[in-house]
């Protein structure tokens, strides 16, 4: 293997992507496959898919698994996000999360209005690090799912995934950004 195949396999991700919607099943779940399309179009592995019914409960359990899982570097979730008595994703994954990456709300925010306007108020995302992993939480909707993952999950990914996993005992490999400048907060 030579360099240029090394580097590609160190940004090569694997992902637990799961998806939240009780009026669907994972053979008709659009969002979900157009994570996993994405994913891989991007040169990444999707090592687990599941589709569950909206249940706080199960949704938090099976991101907790996911979490604990060595093959899983990124975990994914689609669905249950917006504002229906029935929408328990960012509730039921919130509390796993160590650190929030509150950016990205915002960004998903900002491009959906420049899409559909207004519409874009009951639309909501989460992101955040929980044992050293990055955990989006993506609407079920197709286009918004697309374009979270187009516009920003998939330029970042590599890049959380690395300084997340960043220990202290790497002093003498400091994270850098996806141009190999260090960060601007100096990895802090």
């Amino acid at each position: 293997m030579d360099e240029t195949d090394a580097d590609d396999a160190a940004d090569t991700l694997c992902a637990g992507v799961i998806t939240i919607a009780s009026d669907r099943d994972l053979e008709k779940d659009a969002a979900g496959e157009t994570v996993n399309d994405l994913l891989e179009a991007d040169g990444h592995e999707v090592t687990v898919r599941e589709h569950v019914k909206s249940d706080h409960d199960t949704v938090q359990s099976i991101v907790s698994r996911l979490l604990d899982r060595d093959d899983v570097d990124i975990v994914i979730t689609a669905g249950a996000t917006g504002v229906e008595p029935g929408d328990i994703t960012i509730e039921a994954v919130e509390p796993l999360l160590e650190k929030e990456l509150a950016a990205f709300s915002e960004l998903v925010t900002v491009l959906g209005y420049e899409r559909v306007g207004t519409a874009v108020v009951g639309t909501r995302t989460l992101a955040g690090v929980a044992d050293g992993t990055p955990v989006f939480c993506l609407p079920g909707h197709v286009d918004a799912t697309r374009l979270a993952l187009e516009e920003i999950v998939l330029a970042e990914a590599s890049t959380l995934v690395e300084r997340a996993g960043y220990e202290a005992s790497d002093a003498d490999e400091e994270p850098t950004d996806a141009n190999g400048a260090e960060p601007a907060d100096g990895g802090a």
